[in-house]
C-alpha cells in the first residue's frame, strides 16, 4: 500500500461518509418530528405537487360538508314553520265546517270568523318572520332576484347589483324615481321611500323600508338616469356540495310561498266565515291550501333527504381522499425509525 504525506485519503473518505450519515440522520429526525415524509419540494417534487392538490380538494370537501349540514338546518327551520301553518289550516278547516252548518247562529259565525281572521294574520306573520341567517325562507322571497331594465350605462352594472334579499313584496313592480337634484325614491305601489343628499358616482342606495339595496358605480354621473322600474322573481337556490364549479356539484332548493296571498295553489286564499256561502267556499279553498302546503313540505323533505345522502357521500370522499394524501405525504414511522437507528449507529 502506498504512503501519501500530503493527503490523508482515508480520513477524507471517513469525513465524506460521516457527512452523508449526518445528512441522512438529520432528514430522519426531521421526518420523525414533523410526521411528514415530504417537508420540502426537494424531498419529492411530484409527490408534493400531488399532495398539495389533494389538500386543497380535501379542504373544499370539508366546506361542502358544512354546507350540507347548514342547508339541512335551514330547511328544518322552513319545514317547522310550514308544519305550524299546516296546523292552522287544519284549525281553519274545523272552523269552516262549523260555520257551514245550519245549527250555528250568525252571532256564532261572527265569533268563528274572528278566530279565522286571527289565524290568517298569524299565517302571514309566520311566513314573513321565518328566516335563516337573516334570509326570509317561506314568504316568497327565498332566492329573490331583480329583473331590471338595462341600467348598464346608468350606474347599475347588472341585475345582481340590485339586492332584493330583504324585499317585502315580490309581486309588486318597483319604480325608481330619480328626481332632478339629489333625491331618489323607490316605490312598490304601497310603500315609498325617499333618499336625499344623493350625489353622483359609486355608492350604495339602501332602501331599508322596502328591503332593497342598489349598488351604483361611476357610470352614474347625472340625475334622472335611474328613472325606471324592475320586478322581482324567486329562483332556485343552489347548495354547493362539491369541490368544482359544475352543476353536478350543486343541489337546487326551492321553498314555497306560505303567505295567504299564495296558499290557494299559488293564488290568494281568502277566508270569510261570517256566512254560510263563505264557509262553504272556504271548505274547498282550505283543502287546496292544505294540499299546497303539503306539497311544498314534501319538496323540503325530499331536499333534506338528498342533502343527508350527499353529506354521507362527502364524509366517505373526505376519508378516502385523506387516506390517499396521507400515503403520499405522511412518513412511515416504523420504517423511518429503522432508518434513523441505522444512521445513528453509524455516527462515531
Amino acid at each position: 500500500m502506498g504512503l501519501r504525506i500530503q493527503h490523508n485519503i482515508a480520513a477524507m473518505n471517513t469525513h465524506r461518509q460521516l457527512g452523508i450519515s449526518d445528512a441522512n440522520l438529520t432528514k430522519s429526525l426531521e421526518r420523525l418530528s414533523s410526521g411528514y415524509r415530504i417537508n420540502r419540494a426537494s424531498d419529492d417534487a411530484a409527490g408534493l405537487s400531488i399532495s398539495a392538490n389533494m389538500r386543497a380538494e380535501i379542504a373544499s370537501l370539508n366546506v361542502a360538508s358544512r354546507n350540507t349540514t347548514q342547508a339541512s338546518s335551514m330547511l328544518q327551520v322552513a319545514e317547522g314553520a310550514m308544519d305550524q301553518i299546516n296546523n292552522m289550516l287544519t284549525r281553519l278547516k274545523e272552523l269552516a265546517t262549523q260555520a257551514a252548518s245550519a245549527n250555528v247562529t250568525s252571532t256564532d259565525r261572527a265569533k268563528i270568523n274572528d278566530e279565522a281572521t286571527q289565524l290568517t294574520t298569524e299565517i302571514d306573520r309566520i311566513a314573513d318572520a321565518t328566516k335563516y341567517n337573516g334570509t326570509a325562507l317561506i314568504n316568497g322571497n327565498f332566492g329573490a332576484v331583480a329583473s331590471a331594465a338595462d341600467y348598464t350605462d346608468k350606474g347599475i352594472a347588472s341585475d345582481s347589483k340590485i339586492d332584493v334579499s330583504g324585499i317585502v313584496d315580490t309581486s309588486a313592480t318597483y319604480t325608481i324615481t330619480d328626481a332632478a337634484g339629489t333625491t331618489i325614491s323607490l316605490s312598490n305601489g304601497s310603500i315609498t321611500q325617499e333618499l336625499t343628499g344623493i350625489s353622483t358616482g359609486a355608492q350604495t342606495l339602501n332602501f331599508d323600508a322596502l328591503g332593497v339595496k342598489i349598488t351604483l358605480d361611476n357610470a352614474y354621473d347625472a340625475s334622472n338616469e335611474l328613472n325606471g322600474s324592475f320586478t322581482v322573481t324567486s329562483e332556485t337556490q343552489n347548495i354547493q356540495v362539491g369541490k368544482e364549479n359544475a352543476a353536478i356539484n350543486r343541489i337546487g332548493v326551492t321553498l314555497g310561498d306560505m303567505q295567504m296571498s299564495a296558499l290557494n295553489d299559488g293564488s290568494a286564499l281568502s277566508i270569510n266565515l261570517s256566512d254560510v256561502d263563505g264557509a262553504n267556499s272556504a271548505l274547498t279553498d282550505i283543502d287546496t291550501a292544505i294540499s299546497y302546503v303539503s306539497e311544498k313540505r314534501g319538496d323540503v323533505g325530499a331536499a333534506m333527504n338528498r342533502l343527508s345522502y350527499a353529506a354521507a357521500n362527502l364524509a366517505t370522499n373526505i376519508e378516502n381522499a385523506q387516506a390517499a394524501e396521507s400515503i403520499i405525504r405522511d412518513v412511515d414511522m416504523a420504517a423511518e425509525m429503522t432508518t434513523f437507528t441505522k444512521n445513528h449507529r453509524h455516527r462515531p
